[in-house]
């Protein structure tokens, strides 16, 4: 006999594949009598399900909004179906809310039978991923572990490899993740420094908790010390630019995490931002594609005329004669 669990989530499929249905026809395709159907409809409304009823001889039942949130019921193929959307959502930001994406994802992931979390694991060993230029990627199993360490707050031994390639070990305090758009970053209290910490999350080789959870003492603003982090200094060379645009417009074409942004005035923004050379700056405000002003330094000034005075060459000669 089927169970009551199995044949409940049978009738909530049904009642999902079409308009309506008269008790008759539910309790012929689900081989039961009528009165278990109304029984069985009865519980799902207790359930939070908005099961709705039509009076006459033509009448039957239909699934309409209910007033609460009724519990999702999903087999294996569509729950490893979501936990990879999930995935791809939380590595990509397409949802422009990886932060949801990967707190949903951890929260069916471990509601996951054994047998489902054991193929979602197969594919994230299988599944190969794009990099961007010159960056490296985060391991979709590391990303995962550091998240779950942030939401349990677990004093965590962190094996990882500095900017100049060597290895070190820290104890931390894991408190938050934060994704720039192009990378995840791992905010956490070095607790031999006593101070708050960025670590870039692709560089993390290990993470292994070690004791209960601590108590985080005023937390800081885990995006704004990401944001800070990176346009800091890390970078040899700065440039000040100025955009004709207003402050929260120049903040969506160059996030904060890429650079600082200053208002000038109602309609324009200054922004400092950092790179490696100025021949790569300038590679960078090109791509933006708005008008523009160099105010500082002449190398990155003289690096986008270059640049310029090349792509005009180069196209010029294809320009319509006057």
């Amino acid at each position: 006999m089927i169970s009551t669990s199995a044949r409940l989530l049978r009738l909530v499929s049904l009642l999902a594949a079409r308009p309506s249905w008269t008790c008759r026809e539910l309790a012929t395709r689900m081989e039961v009598t009528e009165r278990t159907v109304r029984r069985d409809i009865a519980r799902l409304r207790e359930l939070g399900y908005g099961v709705e009823s039509e009076p006459g001889p033509w009448g039957g039942y239909r699934l309409g909004g209910g007033t609460r949130v009724a519990p999702l019921i999903l087999d294996d193929e569509e729950a490893l179906a979501v936990a990879v959307a999930l995935r791809e959502s939380a590595l990509s930001g397409v949802l422009g809310s990886d932060q949801a994406s990967l707190s949903a994802l951890l929260k069916l992931r471990q509601g996951l039978p054994p047998r489902i979390a054991d193929r979602l694991g197969e594919l994230d060993a299988a599944f190969a991923y794009t990099p961007r230029h010159d960056e490296q990627q985060i391991a979709p199993g590391m990303l995962l572990e550091l998240a779950t360490l942030c939401r349990r707050g677990e004093r965590t031994r962190l094996s990882y490899q500095d900017r100049e390639g060597r290895d070190t070990v820290r104890e931390v305090d894991p408190y938050r993740l934060v994704h720039t758009g192009r990378r995840w970053y791992f905010v956490a209290r070095d607790v031999g420094l006593d101070q708050w910490r960025t670590f870039r999350a692709d560089r993390v080789t290990h993470a292994q908790p070690t004791g209960p959870a601590v108590d985080l003492v005023d937390p800081p603003d885990p995006a704004l010390l990401v944001s800070r982090s990176i346009s800091g200094g890390t970078y040899p060379l700065h440039a000040r630019i100025r955009l004709p645009l207003p402050l929260d417009a120049a903040l969506r074409l160059i996030p904060p995490t890429f650079a600082t942004h200053q208002p000038n005035g109602p309609r324009e923004t200054v922004v400092e931002i950092g790179g490696n050379s100025a021949d790569e700056l300038a590679a960078y405000l090109l791509r933006l594609g708005t008008p523009l002003k160099v105010l500082s330094p002449d190398t990155v000034r003289q690096a986008l005329l270059d640049r310029a005075r090349e792509l005009f060459e180069d196209n010029g000669d294809q320009l319509p004669s006057s």
